[in-house]
Formats: structure tokens, sequence, C-alpha cells
């Protein structure tokens, strides 16, 4: 799944860990494009220190195909600025893509009440194109995800080609993926 920040991301990751078939990662480029960019982020020394910092190591991961066993999904949340330039998108061939968007005047309004000073780099929507472009797949919208969460799950699920498990509905206590957006 490739999105940008602000977009409802962790909600719908948060709804595939609730699968029983499913295996998540949450941003597996993130120690790389720390490490490789130099911005400091909070827990950025932390993060890289946890995360492998090369993207050809991550790239390895993600697509070797090795789940648990009675896992058969391999939900992988990525935000779309961590991909830089110097990953080889060809890598990215064999897996699956799908895209969660968002209004983008909604997005950048949404980013600026969080970062001071946002850029267009900051919200990854060049690289979500290009990935669009290189691979196609569904696209899921952000304001659809929020206001019909099943039906937006039923078709993403269908799109996937994997069945919908009505256990992606259940929210964990705590606020609601609308909150603060």
């Amino acid at each position: 799944m490739w999105s940008g920040p602000r977009t409802l991301s962790t909600a719908l990751m948060r709804s595939f860990e609730n699968r029983p078939d499913t295996v998540v990662v949450d941003e597996p480029l993130y120690g790389y494009y720390l490490a490789e960019t130099g911005i400091a982020h909070p827990g950025r020394d932390e993060i890289i220190r946890s995360m492998p910092a090369a993207w050809p190591e991550v790239i390895e991961q993600l697509t070797s195909g090795q789940l648990p066993a009675g896992r058969s999904v391999y939900y992988q949340k990525h935000m779309t600025h961590h991909l830089l330039p110097g990953v080889d998108r060809s890598r990215l061939a064999g897996l699956r893509h799908a895209f969660l968007i968002r209004d983008p005047r909604r997005l950048l309004a949404s980013y600026a009440r969080v970062r001071d000073t946002p850029t267009l780099a900051d919200l990854g929507l060049e690289q979500q194109v290009e990935i669009y472009r290189l691979f196609g797949g569904p696209v899921i919208d952000a304001a659809d995800l929020a206001a019909r969460p099943r039906a937006a799950l039923e078709a993403l699920c269908a799109a996937l080609r994997i069945p919908f498990v009505a256990a992606m509905l259940a929210w964990p206590a705590g606020p609601r993926p609308t909150d603060g957006i």
C-alpha cells in the first residue's frame, strides 16, 4: 500500500493487522530514508538502528515471498516519500501494488498542522504517481475509507483478490481513524 502522510494509512494498516491470514510491516523503507537523507525526525537514531538502512536488503525482505505458516497476505504500508531515487523500482515488480490517496488540498492542510513548512517532497505525490504508472493497482480514497469503511475495504479486498474479513472493521480502543486528520 503506497500512500503519503495524513491519509488514514495507519488506520488502514490496523485493519489489515486484524486479519488472521496477514503479516503487516509498517514503513519498511523508513530507516533507509532517514539514513540517506539525514533528515532530523523524532527517534531518528533509534529507527535507523532498528531497521535495515540499505534499500536492497529491505526490498529483498519484502519480495522474498516467505510468510509464516497460515499467513497468505503480506501487507506493506509504504510512505511514498521514502522511495528515494536510488531505489531500483524494477525490484518491486513482483508485488501487487495498491494506493491510498487523499485530496491534495486536504492532505496539505492536515500535514501543515503537524509540520511547520511542508514541501511537495514531504508528501510523496510524485513517487505515488510514478509507482502507479509503472505497476498500476487499485486506488482507495481516504474520504471513502472514512465515510464507508466496510464498502471501501470490501472493494479493496476484491481488487486485491483476497477475501474480505469482517474483523478488518474492528477498531481498537482510542481515537477513531478520522480523528485529527
